[in-house]
């Protein structure tokens, strides 16, 4: 007899009895129950039902409502649309400098000034999309690189990471030319009539031509985000752009930041690196909310980089609102919008400034709020929520980069105001503000600083700080809060030294102590 252990192909019968009364399959004509059904015995809840509480997930009640949202991603400010409404002179005047490039000539440097959300780097984008598409139809090497200056905010950085794209896109150049030659090698080593149309004229100089551009890819060395000096990190974006012969147009959106922390040096290089460059040609497009900021640029940079200038003028509520209908008919599911809702975001849009950032906020905002009350309508209301909690927003992330000392100033007025303290005084603010100081162990400012502290609160619209008149006592700020007490105060707690404050009480009652 043959044990079943020893034998490879030995089976159960699931109608044999295996001695087991109790064993799956041990019944004479039941077969083996599905794994399915003994799974779902496991979930009995002891009453011979299967609780349906238990079996339900976290998200299960939030999946019911049918989404409103068809395509969120086109009302986000990341979006480039295939038609910017309004914005057509901006893009002709770009694609009347640019395309001099897909003629293989250096194009003007471009400055695009505007306001924060009147479609500036939307439609640089749109018209260096269009560019590098155009120069793969006519095969005319020309290429755009995009620079965020609030990220990469260093001349080592903006090098480093410009070097470092051209340095990726020369090896895949190189990695391409070297498969081809070895596809070329493999065919004449079986037939060498393949290389009499070549540039070769034997197998050895193939070789040599393979071991050449090795040795090339070896020489592109990445550049470490630091650690190298300045000139040997511009050596190397110089070489790199220069490798082959192309028109590379750098778009640098918020330029006004890099001069802001590192100066003009960038631009001078960058600006001046066409006179030295052998194959290939480099033009710079800047974008920038802040349209003096070219008054502190050396002249020599300011002559060459703002040889064109185009300035994008805000929106109008009517433009706000053609823009958000055409991103809607994209973003929404049918008629999910209710007749109000995108007049409404465009009027609240128009009065920031025509600001079409914070008008498809607002709508994504409401959407999502809609959707989150498993409502099938978008309506006023979901708008009105959405401005103050875009509001808040705003607010939370001012008081969370504020400097530790603003946050202490802050924090008394908050107790102040907590404490029923009205018409509070600057006064007021310092003796609290001190006390917290001792507590937190911080420095003490003088009073005169911390009355430029709230002065400068007030301009961030935190506090409202007035000046009135006390007669022959003389002048002093009355102060209130402009922004939601006890979000702000979170937001403060949020800060480890300021948390650490057990009890606030003794710090108010003492608030007229000299």
């Amino acid at each position: 007899m043959t044990d079943s252990n020893d034998d490879p192909e030995a089976t159960i019968d699931p109608d044999e009895d295996g001695g087991d009364p109790t064993a799956l399959g041990s019944t004479d004509d039941q077969s083996v129950p599905d794994l399915d059904d003994v799974v779902l015995d496991n979930l009995d809840t002891g009453t011979g039902e299967a609780s349906d509480e238990a079996s339900r997930g976290l998200f299960d009640d939030l999946l019911e409502g049918e989404p409103i949202f068809e395509n969120k991603e086109v009302l986000r400010p990341s979006y480039t649309p295939h038609k910017l409404p309004h914005r057509e002179e901006q893009i002709n005047n770009m694609a009347t400098i640019l395309v001099t490039a897909l003629r293989g000539d250096t194009p003007s440097n471009i400055l695009i000034y505007g306001k924060t959300g009147t479609g500036k780097t939307a439609s640089a984008k749109f018209v260096s999309e269009e560019l590098e598409t155009t120069s793969q139809k006519y095969e005319v090497p020309c290429e755009v690189e995009y620079i965020n200056c609030e990220v990469t905010d260093t001349q080592y950085r903006v090098l480093a990471q410009l070097a470092n794209k051209f340095i990726n896109k020369n090896i895949d150049v190189i990695d391409e030319r070297i498969d081809e030659l070895e596809d070329l090698r493999s065919q004449a080593r079986e037939d060498a009539s393949e290389l009499s149309d070549t540039d070769y004229d034997s197998l050895s100089a193939l070789d040599a031509a393979i071991d050449d551009l090795e040795a090339e890819k070896d020489e592109f060395e990445e550049v470490p985000m630091t650690g190298w000096p300045t000139d040997r990190v511009y050596s190397s974006f110089f070489d790199a752009v220069d490798y082959h012969e192309r028109v590379v147009v750098i778009m640098l959106d918020e330029i006004d930041k890099l001069v802001e922390k590192s100066g003009d040096d960038t631009l001078y290089n960058l600006s001046r690196m066409n006179s030295e460059l052998e194959n290939s040609r480099v033009s710079i497009m800047g974008i920038s909310n802040d349209l003096k900021f070219t008054d502190f640029l050396d002249p020599r940079v300011k002559s060459s980089l703002g040889e064109e200038e185009i300035v994008f003028p805000p929106y109008d509520a009517n433009q706000l609102r053609d823009i958000l209908q055409a991103r809607a008919d994209v973003a929404f599911k049918g008629d999910a919008l209710t007749d109000d809702v995108i007049p409404l975001c465009a009027a609240f849009a128009a009065q920031e400034h025509g600001d079409a950032r914070r008008a498809l906020d607002l709508l994504r905002t409401a959407g999502e709020l809609a959707e989150r009350d498993q409502i099938d309508d978008v309506e006023e209301d979901h708008v009105r929520q959405a401005q103050e909690k875009i509001e808040l927003d705003r607010v939370v992330e001012v008081v969370r980069t504020l400097p530790t000392q603003s946050k202490i100033v802050l924090f008394a007025i908050i107790l102040l105001e907590k404490n029923g303290v009205h018409n509070i005084n600057t006064g007021e603010v310092f003796n609290i503000y001190k006390n917290l100081c001792a507590e937190i162990d911080a420095d003490v400012l003088t009073q005169r600083r911390v009355t430029d502290l709230i002065s400068e609160l007030d301009m961030l619209g935190i506090v409202n700080a007035v000046v009135v008149s006390k007669g022959r006592y003389g002048r002093t700020k009355e102060i209130s809060l402009s922004v939601p007490t006890e979000e702000t105060e979170a937001v403060l707690l949020s800060d480890s030294r300021l948390g650490d404050i057990d009890d606030v009480q003794p710090f108010v009652q003492a608030r007229f102590d000299n």
